[in-house]
C-alpha cells in the first residue's frame, strides 16, 4: 500500500481546485450555447479524457507520482463532471425528453472513450 503524506494530499487539492474551477468557467462559458444540452459539461468530459490518455501514456513512461496526483487524480478528477452529467442525462429524463437523454448519454460515454484514446495515441505518437 503507499504511503499517504500531506505532500500528495496537498498537490491532489491544488489540482483539483484547478480542475474544478476550469470545469465551472467551461459551463458558464458553454452550456448556455445549446439551450437544454450543456455543451460545456459535454467539452469537458471529452477534453479531460483526451488529457488522461495523453498523461497516462505520458506518466508511463517517465512515472512521476506527485505529477500524476496533480494532474491525474487533482486536476483532471475536479475537471471532468460525471456526476453533473448523471445529474443532466437524469434531468433530461424528467422532463421527458428521452432522444435527447440517450444522445446526450451516448455522446459523452463514446466521446470521452473516443477522446481518451485518441489522448493515448497523440502521446504515443509524440513520444516516438
Amino acid at each position: 500500500m503507499q504511503q499517504i503524506t500531506w505532500a500528495h494530499a496537498f498537490v491532489v487539492s491544488i489540482g483539483a481546485v484547478f480542475g474544478s474551477l476550469a470545469r465551472w468557467l467551461a459551463s458558464v462559458w458553454l452550456n448556455p450555447v445549446w439551450a437544454g444540452f450543456p455543451l460545456g459539461t459535454l467539452f469537458v468530459n471529452c477534453l479531460g479524457g483526451l488529457l488522461i490518455g495523453a498523461a497516462m501514456a505520458w506518466l508511463a513512461r517517465t512515472p512521476d507520482e506527485m505529477l500524476r496526483l496533480l494532474l491525474v487524480t487533482g486536476f483532471l478528477g475536479g475537471f471532468t463532471t460525471f456526476s453533473a452529467f448523471s445529474m443532466e442525462s437524469l434531468h433530461l429524463l424528467h422532463k421527458g425528453e428521452w432522444g435527447l437523454a440517450v444522445a446526450h448519454t451516448l455522446v459523452h460515454v463514446l466521446g470521452a472513450l473516443g477522446c481518451a484514446a485518441i489522448g493515448m495515441r497523440l502521446a504515443r505518437l509524440m513520444q516516438g
